[in-house]
């Protein structure tokens, strides 16, 4: 896939080329800058907002209580902030293919774009509800070292019984009150597709979805367990056509940001 596409026929032929296999499901996102954008949520990609993860999300809450009160779990707080632009260890992405080379075209026109094809074992997807998605998501409330403290080499009692899980675990019983002490030690290190609530306008328009990032994950060294990652480079010359082309296929900024200010801009470009 090392060739760039340079119109939607061409992305269409490579699309079509990727074929996933029985146990896995093939999701999607797009990069307008190759040589820039890193297979990272926002919260890990610097320092600062890694060390200050277990506060900000409070902040938020804490600030605009009336954004969040429909919110049950962290996992729905994570997706609201990460709406608004807070750094979190959610990294949005799509289960449409043409969804995904719209992000990758429409910015840094004449760099190199690329869509990432991620084939995902489809023991790694979990729904909003799971109880997986629960332990990893409440990782966000944990202190650095509190995570770093973690023994992973214990099972078991032994490992649920750790202090800084221990916290972890009361966590998690704030939004599933009856959760057992019975964290699975490598799913606090796994990278998961969580298939969200569509009761958000944006991401029913985009068919989204998150890879929510445990302790460890990786996917631009591509070692994370339970995915494999795919790149199709987009020519940076071409963007503007390619553009064009998913425009009359209504893939654009006013069908996929409902926001009324997303879609007065698109026809005031238009004009």
């Amino acid at each position: 896939m090392s060739r760039a596409i340079t119109s939607l026929e061409g992305f269409t032929r490579k699309i079509r080329a990727v074929q996933p296999a029985a146990d896995e499901v093939l999701l999607y996102r797009g990069h307008s800058d190759r040589s820039t954008y890193k297979l990272l949520p926002s919260v890990l990609r610097e320092q600062r907002f890694m060390d200050a993860e277990h506060a900000i999300l409070r902040e938020l809450v804490a600030s605009h209580p009336g954004e969040f009160a429909q919110d049950s779990t962290t996992l729905e707080q994570l997706a609201r902030a990460q709406h608004y632009s807070l750094p979190t260890r959610l990294l949005d992405a799509t289960w449409n293919p043409l969804v995904a080379l719209y992000f990758a075209c429409n910015a840094h026109d004449g760099k190199p774009g690329g869509v990432i094809v991620l084939r995902v074992k489809k023991s790694h997807v979990k729904y909003y509800d799971s109880d997986t998605v629960s332990c990893v998501a409440n990782l966000a409330h944990l202190k650095p070292a509190e995570r770093g403290a973690i023994d992973f080499t214990l099972v078991g009692d032994a490992f649920n019984l750790q202090p800084n899980v221990d916290r972890l675990l009361q966590f998690i019983r704030v939004e599933k009150p009856h959760f057992r002490s019975a964290i699975v030690p490598r799913h606090l290190k796994s990278v998961l597709c969580v298939i969200p609530k569509r009761n958000s306008q944006r991401i029913l328009v985009q068919s989204g979805a998150f890879l929510l990032f445990g302790i460890f994950g990786d996917l631009d060294s591509n070692i994370a367990d339970g995915i494999v990652v795919e790149r199709i480079h987009v020519n940076g010359n071409r963007k503007v056509e390619i553009r064009k082309e998913l425009d009359r296929m209504a893939i654009n900024e006013s069908a996929l940001f409902p926001e009324i200010e997303k879609a007065a801009r698109y026809i005031r470009g238009r004009i």
